[in-house]
C-alpha cells in the first residue's frame, strides 16, 4: 500500500514537472518569470522526501547525505537577499543574450540586403535562440522567407511576433503578403485593414496594398472564367490563340501583321478575350516582333510601318480597356514605354491620335495612373504633351483635350513628377505655356482654361510656384493674355488665369514688382467695367497679393479710386469678395493718408468696417477690418465722430474672442487702444463693459 501511495506522489509531482516545463520554454516572458517563481517553491516545498529511502533487501553502501536547511528554513532577510541575487543574475544573463541577439540580427540584416536570404534566415534564427520574445526577429525573418516563397513560415512568424507585440504593424503587413502570395485574398484584407485600425496615419499605405488584394482577386478570377470558356471549345473562344499563333509567324510582310493585328483588335471585345490574349502570351509575341519593334521606334516613314503602328496602339488599347492586369504586363515591355512617350509626337497623325487615346485610357484610373508614373519616362512625356498643346499644327480634333486629361490626371499628384520637373522647368514647361498664353485664338480659348486649370495644381508645389513667380516669361505673358481677354471678352480664359496669378502672387518676387503697377491697373479697370461675378472677386483677390509687394502699384490703384471700389464691393454679400476687399483696403490704409482720408469722406461714422466687424466670422476678414479701422483712428476727430455707436462693444468682443485668434485679439486691442486714447469719453463705455482688464490682458499681445 505504501508502494502505491508514493507512484501516485511520484506521478503528480512528474505532471507538475512537466506543467513547469513547458511553461518554462514558453517564448512568453511573463509566462516564463511565473514558471520560475512556480518551480522555486515547488522545489522548496519538498520537505519530505520519498519514503523509500534505502533498499531493504540489500546493504545500502552509498547512504544519502543528510539535507541542506531548504530555503523555507532561511531567515527573511537571508531568502530576500536570495532572491535579489537571483533576480540580479537573471537580468544579467537577459542583457547577455539581448546583445547577441541583436547582432545577430544586424548581421542577418545585413545578409538580407545583400539578397543572400538564406544566410539571413539563419542569422535571424540564431538570434531567435538567445531571446525566444525578440519581435524584431521574427518579422525579419518573416520578411526574409516571404522572399524564398516560404509564406507559411512568414505567416507563423508573424503569429509569433503578434504574441511578442499585438500591436506590430510589420508583422500584419508582411502576413498580408504572404495570405496575397497564398491566394488567400480574404485574411490579406483582414491584415492590411487591421493596420489601419492600429494606425490610422498608415491608412494611404493599407489602401494601395488592399487594391493590390483585389486586383490579384480579380486577376485570377479572370483567368478562371477564361479557361473555363476555352476548354468548353465553344464559340470565339479559341480564335484569339489562333490569331496570335498566326502572328507569331517571323519574316512576313507589315501589311500581313497589320491585317492579323486589325483582326485580332476587333475579336477582342470583353474580359475572357482580354485574358485569353494575356494567357496565350498575347504581348511577348506582339512585342518580340522585330517588325514591330521597328515601327513603334519610328525608325522608318514607310507608309505600311506606319499603318502597322497604328494596328499595333490599337491592339494595345483594345486589351488593355477596362484591364488593369493588362495594362501592367503592357508596361513591362521597354519598347513600349519608350513608344508611349516618343509617339506623342509623331508626324502621322493616326499614329499620334492612337498614342494619346492610349495614354487617355491609362489615365482614366487610379492604378493605370500609377502604372504610368511608376513605368513611363514621365518628364520626355510631360515635354512631349505640353509641344502638342502649344503647337497649332498638332491640335487636329480633340489633341489638346486629350493631352491636358493626361497632365491633369497622371502628373498632378505624383511627388516624383514634381521633384523631376524642377530641373527643368523652364524649357518643359514655362515656355510652351507661356507660348500658348501670348496667342488666345478663338480655337485655343477653349482648351486654355483647362491648361491654366491644370498649371494651377502645378503650382501647389512650393519650388514650382516660386519658379513661376520668378520667371519673367510668365509675367509678360500673363499681362499680354489680361489685355487679349479683356479686348475679346474671353471671359472662360480670365477667371482661371486671374485665379492662378492669386495662386503665384503669395509669392515675393522682384519679377512680379516690376509688372504691379499694370497688372494692378488691368484689375482696377476690370472692377468698374466686368459684370461678372467671378473675375471681379479674382480681380480683388489679385489686387489684395499683388499690392503688398508694391508701395507704387499702392499709391497708383489708390489715385485711380479702388478705396471707393473696396467700400462698394464691402456692401456685398459675398465672403470671397469681402476677404479680398478688405484685405486691399487695409494694405492702402496702412501705406497712405489720402486713402484713409477718401475712406472717412465717404464714410464718415466707419459703418461699412463696422458691418463687417458685426457680422463676418472669418479671421482674416475681422482681423483686417480692426486693423484698417486702427489706421483710420489715426485720423484727427475720427473717434468723436464713433460716440454714440457701437464700435466698443465690437472691438471689446474681438479682442476677448478665442485664445487661438492672436492676430484678430491684437488688432482689436490696438484699434480700442487708439480709440481710447483720441477721445478719452470712450474709456467709460469701456469700463461699465469691464473692457479694461480684457484690455490689459492683450497687452501681451502687443509687441
Amino acid at each position: 500500500m505504501e508502494k502505491l501511495e508514493d507512484i501516485e506522489h511520484f506521478l503528480m509531482n512528474v505532471d507538475k514537472i512537466n506543467e513547469l516545463v513547458k511553461d518554462l520554454n514558453s517564448s512568453n516572458v511573463e509566462v516564463q518569470q511565473k514558471a520560475m517563481d512556480k518551480a522555486d517553491c515547488f522545489i522548496a516545498a519538498l520537505d519530505q522526501p520519498c519514503r523509500t529511502k534505502v533498499n531493504k533487501t540489500t546493504i545500502n553502501t552509498n547512504p544519502p547525505l543528510q539535507p541542506s536547511s531548504s530555503v523555507h528554513n532561511e531567515s527573511p532577510e537571508n531568502f530576500m537577499k536570495i532572491m535579489e541575487k537571483d533576480a540580479e543574475e537573471r537580468s544579467v544573463r537577459r542583457v547577455e543574450r539581448e546583445k547577441k541577439a541583436t547582432a545577430l540580427k544586424d548581421m542577418g540584416n545585413k545578409a538580407f540586403t545583400m539578397g543572400v536570404f538564406e544566410t539571413a534566415v539563419k542569422y535571424y534564427s540564431e538570434g531567435l535562440e538567445e531571446l525566444r520574445d525578440m519581435q524584431p526577429l521574427y518579422t525579419n525573418r518573416a520578411q526574409a522567407y516571404i522572399k524564398l516563397g516560404k509564406y507559411e513560415e512568414a505567416i507563423g512568424d508573424c503569429e509569433w511576433a503578434l504574441k511578442c507585440n499585438e500591436k506590430c504593424i510589420k508583422a500584419y503587413f508582411h502576413m498580408g503578403k504572404a495570405y496575397l502570395a497564398l491566394k488567400n485574398y480574404n485574411e490579406a484584407r483582414n491584415c492590411f485593414e487591421k493596420i489601419v485600425e492600429i494606425e490610422p496615419r498608415k491608412e494611404k499605405m493599407a489602401k494601395e496594398h488592399l487594391t493590390q488584394v483585389n486586383l490579384e482577386e480579380e486577376k485570377e478570377s479572370q483567368e478562371l472564367k477564361a479557361m473555363q470558356e476555352f476548354d468548353k471549345g465553344e464559340g470565339k473562344e479559341r480564335t484569339v490563340p489562333e490569331l496570335l499563333e498566326k502572328l507569331s509567324k517571323p519574316g512576313q510582310m507589315a501589311l500581313y501583321y497589320c491585317g492579323e493585328l486589325d483582326i485580332l483588335s476587333q475579336e477582342v471585345t470583353d474580359d475572357i478575350d482580354q485574358t485569353l490574349f494575356r494567357l496565350n502570351n498575347g504581348f511577348s509575341i506582339i512585342s518580340s516582333n522585330g517588325m514591330v519593334r521597328s515601327c513603334l521606334s519610328q525608325e522608318t516613314k514607310d507608309p505600311d510601318y506606319r499603318e502597322l503602328c497604328v494596328s499595333v496602339l490599337k491592339l494595345w488599347r483594345a486589351v488593355c480597356y477596362g484591364n488593369d492586369e493588362n495594362q501592367k504586363m503592357l508596361m513591362t515591355c521597354p519598347v513600349t514605354r519608350q513608344s508611349m512617350v516618343d509617339l506623342v509626337t509623331s508626324e502621322h497623325v493616326a499614329v499620334r491620335t492612337e498614342c494619346l487615346a492610349l495614354l487617355y485610357l491609362f489615365s482614366e484610373k487610379p492604378q493605370g495612373r500609377r502604372l504610368s508614373i511608376d513605368n513611363l519616362n514621365i518628364i520626355s512625356l510631360a515635354r512631349n504633351l505640353m509641344m502638342c498643346i502649344a503647337e497649332p499644327e498638332r491640335q487636329e480634333g480633340n489633341t489638346a483635350y486629350v493631352c491636358i486629361h493626361v497632365c491633369r490626371h497622371v502628373f498632378m499628384f505624383s511627388y516624383r513628377f514634381f521633384k523631376q520637373l524642377k530641373n527643368v522647368f523652364t524649357d518643359s514647361v514655362i515656355v510652351p505655356f507661356t507660348t500658348k498664353l501670348r496667342n488666345i485664338s478663338p480655337s485655343s480659348q477653349n482648351v486654355l482654361p483647362s491648361l491654366i486649370s491644370a498649371f494651377d495644381c502645378l503650382a501647389r508645389d512650393y519650388v514650382i510656384r516660386r519658379n513661376f513667380a520668378l520667371s519673367p516669361e510668365c509675367w509678360n505673358a500673363f499681362l499680354q493674355a489680361i489685355k487679349q481677354c479683356i479686348e475679346c471678352e474671353y471671359k472662360e480664359v480670365l477667371y482661371p488665369l486671374l485665379g492662378l496669378i492669386i495662386n503665384l502672387s503669395n509669392v515675393t518676387s522682384p519679377v512680379l514688382q516690376e509688372h504691379a503697377v499694370p497688372l494692378c491697373d488691368f484689375c482696377l479697370g476690370l472692377l468698374v467695367s466686368e459684370s461678372d461675378g467671378g473675375v471681379i472677386t479674382r480681380a480683388t483677390g489679385v489686387l489684395s497679393t499683388v499690392l503688398p509687394q508694391s508701395s507704387e502699384a499702392v499709391l497708383h490703384v489708390i489715385e485711380g479710386g479702388v478705396v471707393l471700389t473696396m467700400l462698394r464691393l464691402l456692401k456685398g454679400t459675398g465672403q470671397a469678395v469681402t476677404k479680398y476687399a478688405i484685405k486691399t483696403l487695409t494694405v492702402c490704409t496702412a501705406a497712405s493718408q489720402l486713402a484713409r482720408k477718401e475712406l472717412l469722406k465717404s464714410d464718415k461714422k466707419l459703418s461699412i468696417l463696422r458691418r463687417v466687424l458685426g457680422s463676418s466670422c472669418d479671421e482674416m476678414v475681422t482681423g483686417n477690418a480692426s486693423l484698417c479701422l486702427a489706421h483710420c483712428l489715426e485720423l484727427e476727430g475720427i473717434a468723436s465722430n464713433l460716440l454714440g455707436t457701437d464700435i466698443v462693444p465690437l472691438l471689446l468682443r474681438h479682442a476677448a474672442g478665442d485664445a487661438e485668434r492672436t492676430a484678430v485679439r491684437q488688432n482689436a486691442a490696438i484699434a480700442l487702444g487708439k480709440l481710447c486714447r483720441s477721445e478719452p469719453r470712450h474709456v467709460n463705455k469701456l469700463r461699465k463693459l469691464h473692457g479694461l482688464e480684457i484690455l490689459h490682458s492683450c497687452l501681451k499681445l502687443i509687441k
